[in-house]
């Protein structure tokens, strides 16, 4: 799983250097044995967003840091590739970037473990939410309401000094209410610029999903 990451990763040729922040000696093992790279955390932090921060400290040249979470191996390395040099060149007046994608199904639009956001007009966060937003009141439950939605997708980009101020907030309200680490931001007035692909990755958050992915590269390796 990690070295599907790690290899599209390295696909986006954006990215100076692609790290694994790890506290876990079988991950190092594992990265070191596909000839990665990784590096050991201390083991107390709250997030992956504060493990991505105490690598940072060590690329004191890096302006730019993206966390891209390793359950995330179908991730199209053009879609990041698109987010970096936009997020780079054309939008230095924001602090962070991530990803949204369309809803597909009203399944999804009402399931709590996907997070839909909205955003303004220069397609900045308004708001993350489990709950189904937006609600389009002239539909009402009707089916198609999910046509209006996006999902976000977990992939974070910070700017360095922004990076540095986020890991130094205290939980937010909001974030406590909704168990959404990017909440925090928002709360404190950052600025989320949310770019937007055509199609959300399939990503592995249990055993099934995991078979699923596997299949998916296994006709991609033969084709």
């Amino acid at each position: 799983m990690i070295q599907w990451v790690y290899e599209r990763a390295s696909q986006v040729s954006a990215f100076e250097a692609v790290i694994v922040a790890t506290d876990d000696d079988r991950i190092l093992s594992a990265v070191n044995a596909f000839g990665g790279r990784a590096v050991m955390t201390g083991s107390h932090h709250a997030s992956g967003t504060d493990r991505v921060w105490e690598v940072a400290q060590g690329l004191p040249n890096a302006s730019l840091i993206f966390n891209v979470q390793g359950d995330e191996p179908l991730l199209d390395p053009h879609c990041l590739e698109d987010a970096v040099r936009r997020f780079s060149g054309h939008h230095e007046h924001v602090d962070m970037v991530t990803l949204m994608a369309p809803i597909q199904s009203m399944g999804e639009f009402q399931d709590p473990n996907v997070v839909k956001v909205v955003v303004n007009q220069q397609g900045e966060a308004l708001y993350f939410s489990r709950a189904p937003i937006p609600f389009v009141r002239q539909l009402g439950a009707n089916a198609q309401s999910y046509q209006h939605a996006f999902r976000h997708i977990g992939v974070y980009g910070f700017r360095r000094q922004a990076l540095e101020r986020f890991v130094q907030l205290p939980v937010s309200p909001l974030e406590n209410l909704e168990k959404l680490e990017q909440l925090r931001a928002l709360e404190a007035g950052m600025r989320i610029w949310v770019h937007p692909i055509e199609k959300a990755p399939i990503g592995v958050d249990t055993p099934e999903d995991l078979v699923v992915v596997q299949d998916l590269l296994s006709q991609s390796c033969v084709s």
